[in-house]
């Protein structure tokens, strides 16, 4: 795993599984979900900086430290194995904060349980379910995992997930999302992959969150989720506000940290 995975954090069992879950702050809380094959380490910047929110960034399922089965992965796992996490920690009312594959959790936490949210931070993400060419290319990956193991997805991603030349620019970044990737355990890689490709269409979801103050926030060079779906998506969400952070890719809060955190703080601030 990352050399600079943050201490404290803490086991929590719910769901039959241990979850590794990292806060910090007191305030109104916040949910921050990372995306795929990540952890919950990539919001390292916005931990440190969300002062007077109690920020609460959790390893999924099968990914970071978190146990990872062999079975029982699914966007409502995902969904149920946080409400649990809520549970534990007494948070009866959070902000929702998912990137990427985040984002599809964030859809199916609202689905379940719509009045444990009161704010809604959607990043890099989309409300579609995957085409047919997006579910031959998630088999595909699954095949060379189960071949080469993490490192083919790390191989497949990493051009994909940050803007052109970030990477080379940056090798710390590089590092870390690496490592990330690479220090994701395989069944977790798989099931993740399974509940991506199986996850419903949300799109019918979005009208519905009409009142519930949105956020939507992307990288203007984010080749996987590009800068005309995520306006498509805020349009879509009655009052949505959109942020676009200049010169990130699908990453935008390890990309950007600072602009992404200010993005959100302004956020945040207008629901205090």
């Amino acid at each position: 795993m990352d050399a600079g995975l943050r201490i404290p954090a803490e086991r929590m069992e719910v769901n039959g599984l241990g979850l590794v879950v990292e806060t910090e702050g007191d305030g109104p809380p916040i949910l921050l979900v990372h995306g795929f094959p990540l952890d919950r380490t990539m919001w390292r910047h916005q931990m440190d900086a969300l002062v007077g929110w109690r920020r609460i960034a959790p390893d999924l399922r099968g990914m970071g430290l978190s146990d990872a089965p062999d079975l029982g992965y699914s966007m409502a796992a995902y969904a149920e194995d946080l409400l649990q996490l809520l549970d534990r920690l007494e948070v009866d009312q959070a902000v929702l904060c998912g990137l990427s594959m985040g984002g599809y959790v964030a859809f199916e936490l609202l689905r379940r349980a719509r009045s444990r949210f009161r704010g809604l931070i959607l990043m890099d993400t989309r409300a579609e379910a995957d085409t047919p060419e997006g579910r031959r290319g998630r088999e595909a990956m699954a095949t060379a995992v189960r071949e080469r193991g993490a490192s083919a997805v790390a191989e497949a991603l990493l051009p994909k997930l940050t803007a052109p030349g970030a990477l080379e620019a940056d090798p710390e970044l590089a590092g870390r999302v690496r490592r990330m990737i690479e220090g994701t355990p395989v069944p977790g890689i798989l099931g993740a992959l399974t509940a991506m490709k199986d996850r419903p269409d949300s799109t019918d979801l979005l009208p519905s969150l009409a009142g519930l103050p949105t956020l939507v926030l992307g990288g203007d060079e984010d080749a996987i989720t590009p800068p005309d779906g995520m306006a498509a998506l805020a349009k879509a969400i009655p009052g949505a506000r959109l942020e676009v952070i200049e010169g990130a890719g699908h990453l935008a809060p390890m990309e950007r940290p600072e602009a992404t955190t200010r993005a959100v703080r302004g956020f945040l601030t207008g629901l205090v």
